[in-house]
């Protein structure tokens, strides 16, 4: 009965809110950060940022609603949100009405898998994050593989020879903090070249362990990020300029300030002061953070800024770096095989120890590091998808821009500054 009391509540509320598009979005979006954390008290995990009314995530800890209630109030909200007329001058706000349908679908998702569903790799990805992705079958990256051989030629499994080569270029674990620190300052250079940021933005650098990624950003709000790396395995060179842009310039720690005050302070729209981490956000802000290597660092700019700067201060030799850097560049080709290794572990056709032996190989990796891996596959399940595929996106995006540098970085500030969800991505 207490269901059904809540059902008929929300719906008179619906009622009352359907006239008037702007000012309905506005009390919509405010029973959808609410209810957001309320999956939140569910889920560890769940809310990766929140930065709104203090008394919100009070009553959300107080008084907490069953996974039935909760998903009952995220489809009246989608019912009220599809009631929302709108003029057809007001593309932003059509926009607005959007962004806030998708992330109440990939709440609906989430809450059907918090209660038991059991969805298939595809359909979950597609429900989470908005994007179906193709799988494919794992002897089409046997090439690759072919070509990697090439280049690591010599006895014993490939993934053991490419691991012992790459090992080669880790930072000790004294001069990482001061690596990172110097990755992160020219990062966040490069990007405050072309993109502006308010004047009290910051981050705090920490290194922690056992976890089951490589770099975290935690945004606290009010343009400041507690930036992690994880210490767990020996951290390479590479990884470097990877965290620095992605978890800082132009990658996370940008992207959400950008929002902060553009979405937030400057609009009022108060849906993005919470970012739930199984949403379609999720998928541009992975997307974008992986993209933005390659936008602040293109052609051999970031091999002669590691060599003059990085390998210098974690006291490695530079002799090999560019043919480690090729390397690299290889095997991230392989980067899709992930996500059908993922899918085959999740619904049962891998047993753990396939999925460990298909990782070594498919990822050319260390039995550490594919151990590392799956675990974020349990822990995260077709969260993958997000970094390969959502780099792929926002490339093509934002390259359709044009050739010229600043036409790119336009394309991904509107990438990161807007209500950007996949389908706005497709390149016409």
């Amino acid at each position: 009965m207490r269901w059904l009391l809540a059902l008929l509540t929300l719906l008179a509320a619906g009622c009352a809110s359907m006239s008037g598009g702007r000012e309905s979005l506005d009390s919509i979006a405010a029973d959808y950060v609410r209810l957001q954390l309320e999956i939140g008290e569910k889920e560890p995990g769940y809310i990766d940022a929140y930065y709104g009314p203090a008394e919100w995530q009070t009553v959300a800890k107080l008084t907490p609603r069953t996974l039935p209630e909760l998903a009952v109030r995220a489809a009246v909200l989608q019912t009220r949100l599809a009631a929302v007329r709108l003029a057809g001058d007001e593309p932003e706000y059509v926009r607005r009405r959007d962004f806030l349908q998708a992330q109440l679908k990939a709440a609906s998702t989430r809450l059907r898998m918090l209660q038991g569903e059991k969805l298939g790799f595809a359909d979950e990805a597609e429900g989470l994050f908005g994007v179906r992705p193709e799988l494919k079958p794992l002897s089409s990256f046997d090439p690759v593989l072919a070509r990697i051989e090439r280049l690591v030629p010599g006895p014993g499994p490939l993934w053991q020879r490419v691991d012992s080569y790459q090992e080669r270029f880790s930072i000790p674990k004294d001069r990482l903090e001061p690596v990172m620190q110097a990755a992160i300052a020219e990062c966040k250079r490069r990007s405050a070249e072309h993109i502006a940021l308010p004047p009290n933005e910051r981050f705090t650098l920490e290194l922690v362990s056992g976890k089951s990624w490589g770099g975290y950003n935690w945004y606290k709000g009010d343009a400041n990020s507690l930036i992690q790396v994880n210490t767990d395995l020996p951290v390479r060179i590479s990884r470097a300029v990877d965290l620095g842009c992605h978890e800082g310039y132009p990658g996370h720690h940008a992207l959400n300030t950008l929002l902060e005050q553009r979405m937030v302070k400057e609009k009022g729209w108060v849906e993005y002061s919470v970012y739930p981490l199984f949403s379609p956000q999720s998928f541009i802000a992975e997307g974008s953070a992986n993209y933005g290597v390659d936008l602040a660092f293109p052609g051999d700019e970031r091999l002669r800024f590691e060599t003059a700067t990085l390998y210098p201060l974690a006291g490695l030799p530079a002799a090999e770096a560019g043919r480690y850097l090729g390397l690299l560049e290889a095997t991230k080709e392989l980067g899709p095989a992930r996500f059908t290794i993922a899918a085959d572990y999740l619904e049962g056709r891998l047993d753990r120890e396939q999925a460990l032996d298909a990782l070594q190989k498919y990822q050319v990796t260390s039995r550490r590091r594919a151990e590392q891996s799956l675990s974020f596959i349990d822990q995260y399940r077709s969260y993958v998808i997000n970094y390969g595929l959502g780099e792929q996106w926002v490339r093509a995006y934002v390259e359709a821009a044009g050739a010229d540098p600043e036409s790119r970085w336009r394309a991904m500030e509107r990438v990161i500054s807007e209500p950007t969800l996949p389908g706005d991505l497709a390149v016409r």
